[in-house]
Formats: structure tokens, C-alpha cells, sequence
């Protein structure tokens, strides 16, 4: 069958949103150069684990809101709660009951936490947690994990290829050190003695877990030195676990930013901690006060009250237990094609089953952003959408199904290419780019 979806509308819009929008979208992983040439959907709903586009196309979608949905698009009880909520005002020049709710829900749910602080988007709560720690401990250098994401704000963005603006002053003082590797951290901290306020990580990723007794050195390294442990919860968080990676691994954080999948795609983050150091920030002290958080929209009663009703989701369902079957299942299904014809070396989906991602490889068995291109491309082709194959608790058996189906759809395409030794005459566009890169090249506007 000869696959061939209309994208008139959605490429209409995009130029339309390009005109508007530096970048044509308000996350840079969400933008049009993430995908093929004139593939790239501009949606107008979902439900469950589907999205449907402006030209009326139906995909199953994965990635899920970057990580942020795992109950469904649209989930009733948590979109029920919001109304209310909003009917009854959303925004008030005092504190709320809800506000009052929700932090007795989440310091339940991190019992390692003593205080917390609602805000808006990790960025807002991963700084937050850096000027605290400087605030505690005097010290101005972070030594930041080789994680590819953690902040929008100079201090971690300026070490990135995308650093233009930024003042070598905001970032050059905070090192780097390696994950699963002690002795990188400990380098650090023996080049800088006395200097390091915070070290900041993500326990595990998707395809990286602890190695054993890992994250028990860095507690420990973090302990010998002063220093504050920060752990970056915001993809962990509800997706190993609704107390999070620090309750799998059982290592206790001094500060710890959660994220994406609390309000299930509504924006809420937070920053918890101990008592001692959250204080700082508060009135309960006598050193000079940190700025930690003071939004105008980290109190909104509508994601407060969506973050409750995603903890009573997870309270009275198994949302964790439901992602890692259908993840283990669509891996399996889509390894097992990959195997079938041939190209297991090249194409395979590999990481926590609820965290799942797929690896392109070129025929020199190197990660490949042609041939990647390539396999998003006949993917989306046949119904799904998706820079991963992280999926949600609504993902059904026939969505998983209908993947491995599109999957299977694709690799006679992908074998051929790779038989070829390149994607040329197989592509039909430029390849994807990442999303944070020094120039617009390889994916600038024409014109």
C-alpha cells in the first residue's frame, strides 16, 4: 500500500506560526525541525493515547506532551477537577485551601520531603533549587551532571551549543562530571575544595540506571563536602514512581524538582526539600533570605487541583504498573520486527519500558539523524507520531498493535536504504537536527 497523508493545512499553519513564533513552536523540542519536511502536524485534540491534526489525520501518539501526559489526553477525573476548580476562580490575591490540599498530597507522596513549593515549569524549580543552595552554602559553583536538560536559565543553557546571550560569567564556574562515574564527581570536587554549592542530576534515565552504589557515593561525596544533593525528578517522577527515582533507589536527596507527568500535561512543577534548607526562603529564619519562588501563577487552583486528581489516580489505579506492560510489550513487538527483517542492529527500541526510545543506526551501525529522519517519517506515514516510543497508561493493546504494525509499514523502506549505503532517494527531505544547536543550520528558513 502506497501511504500518502495530506499535510496541506498543517504545513499552512506552520509557516503561519514561523511568521508569529521564533521558531515556529514555544518548546524547541516541539518545533517542525524535530520532524520531516512538511510532516510535521499541527494538532488540533487528543484522546487517550490519540491525536488528531489539522488535516484530520489520527495518530497514536507517543512522547505524550513531552513526557507530561501519562493518564491520557483528556482524562476525565483530572480535567473534571480543573473545571471545578476554575468555576470557582483560579487566581486570588491570597493563599487557597487548595493550595493547602495539594501540598498535604505531595508531601504524603515524597515522605523524604518536608517542605514544598508549587511553581509552573522545572526550569522555575531547578533554578530555584540552585540559588538556594548557593544561598546555604555560600558557594557560587554547581557541578552539573552530563544529563542533556536541565534548566532554561543561563546557568545551565550557556553550557549548551545554543549559549548566545549568555555571559560567560553565568555558567563557566559550574563543572561537569559523568553519570555511573564516581570518580568524574569526585575529580571535581578535589579541583574545586570548599567551592561546590550543589550537584545536580537525574537518578536514572531512560536508558541509564544507577550503577550499584552510585548514587550512594554521591550522597556521600555531597555529605563529606557540604554540598546540597539536588535530583531533578521531572521525567522519574510519576513515571518510576509517584514518590519518585529517590524511592526506587532509595537515596534521599536534599532538594529534589519535580515536574511534566503531577498535573497529566496541566503546568505545575515543584521544589522540595528538608526543612532547614526550604526555610531559607521562608520567614522561619535568621540568615538572609533566599528569593526562592514568588510566582503569580504558581498558586493557580486548576493544575493544583489537576495534581490532586492525578494523585488519587495513582492512589486508586497502578498508572506505573499499566506504562511498563504496554512499554515491555511494544518494545518486544517492535525488536521482534526489527529481527524479522534483519535490521536488529540498525533499528531497536530500548529503555524503561515506561520511558521507551528508539535507536536509528546508519550502515555503519552509528546513531544516524538521516536514517532517524527516515524511520519518522514512514512511521508518521502510517499513523504515529512521536520523537519516542514513551508511552502513557492509555495506550491500549490496539494502539500497541497498530504501532508495531506501522513499524513493520516502515522497514522495507528503512532496508532498502540501508542497503544502499544512504538515505538518498529514500528521504524526502532534510534530515532532523537536534533541538538545541549553536545555528539554524541544517534546518534554517528559506528565504
Amino acid at each position: 500500500m502506497t501511504y500518502r497523508r495530506v499535510f496541506s493545512e498543517s504545513n499552512r499553519l506552520q509557516a503561519q506560526l514561523h511568521h508569529m513564533v521564533p521558531g515556529g513552536a514555544h518548546t524547541y523540542a516541539r518545533g517542525d525541525d524535530q520532524y520531516p519536511d512538511d510532516m510535521a502536524p499541527i494538532l488540533v485534540r487528543g484522546s487517550g493515547a490519540r491525536v488528531w491534526d489539522a488535516d484530520g489525520n489520527c495518530y497514536v501518539e507517543y512522547g505524550i506532551g513531552l513526557r507530561s501526559v501519562t493518564l491520557g489526553h483528556g482524562y476525565r477525573p483530572v480535567v473534571d477537577a480543573a473545571y471545578a476548580a476554575m468555576v470557582d476562580g483560579m487566581n486570588f490575591s491570597r493563599s487557597t485551601t487548595t493550595e493547602i490540599a495539594a501540598a498535604e498530597d505531595f508531601l504524603a507522596l515524597v515522605p523524604s520531603a518536608d517542605m514544598v513549593k508549587f511553581a509552573k515549569n522545572g526550569s522555575d524549580v531547578t533554578t530555584a533549587a540552585i540559588r538556594l543552595a548557593r544561598g546555604a552554602t555560600g558557594r557560587d559553583r554547581v557541578a552539573i551532571c552530563s544529563h542533556p536538560f536541565f534548566s532554561v536559565d543561563d546557568w545551565f543553557i550557556g553550557t549548551t551549543d545554543m549559549s548566545a546571550g549568555i555571559p560567560d560569567c553565568a555558567y563557566a564556574d559550574n563543572p561537569r562530571f559523568i553519570y555511573n562515574d564516581l570518580e568524574s564527581l569526585r575529580a571535581v570536587f578535589n579541583e574545586y575544595p570548599g567551592e561546590i554549592a550543589a550537584v545536580i542530576l537525574e537518578a536514572a534515565t531512560a536508558t541509564a540506571e544507577p550503577a550499584p552504589g552510585f548514587l550512594e557515593g554521591v550522597r556521600q561525596l555531597c555529605d563529606r563536602h557540604g554540598t546540597v544533593l539536588v535530583f531533578d525528578e521531572m521525567i522519574t517522577g510519576f513515571r518510576w514512581s509517584e514518590h519518585g527515582a529517590q524511592s526506587v533507589y532509595g537515596v534521599t536527596p536534599d532538594l529534589s524538582c519535580w515536574g511534566k507527568a503531577m498535573g497529566n500535561g496541566f503546568p505545575i512543577s515543584a521544589l522540595a526539600g528538608s526543612r532547614d534548607l526550604m526555610e531559607l526562603g521562608g520567614l522561619n529564619t535568621d540568615a538572609d533570605r533566599v528569593f526562592l519562588l514568588s510566582t503569580t501563577h504558581g498558586p493557580e487552583t486548576a493544575s493544583l487541583a489537576a495534581f490532586r486528581a492525578v494523585v488519587a489516580a495513582y492512589r486508586d489505579t497502578d498508572p506505573v504498573a499499566a506504562m511498563e506492560s504496554a512499554g515491555r510489550r511494544l518494545a518486544e513487538g517492535v525488536n521482534a520486527v526489527s529481527a524479522e527483517y534483519g535490521v536488529a542492529e540498525s533499528l531497536s527500541v530500548i529503555g524503561r519500558p515506561s520511558c521507551l526510545i528508539f535507536v536509528t543506526c546508519g550502515p555503519d551501525g552509528a546513531p544516524s539523524q538521516e536514517y532517524r529522519t527516515l524511520f519518522l517519517q514512514e512511521i508518521i506515514e502510517r499513523g504515529v507520531l512521536g520523537q519516542s516510543f514513551v508511552i502513557s497508561a492509555a495506550h491500549s493493546d490496539e494502539d500497541v498493535d497498530a504501532t508495531i504494525e506501522a513499524v513493520r509499514g516502515a522497514l522495507p523502506t528503512y532496508s532498502r536504504a540501508l542497503e544502499a549505503g544512504s538515505v538518498d532517494g529514500f528521504l524526502r527531505g532534510r534530515p532532523v537536527a537536534p533541538a538545541l544547536r549553536r545555528s539554524a543550520a541544517p534546518r534554517r528558513l528559506p528565504g
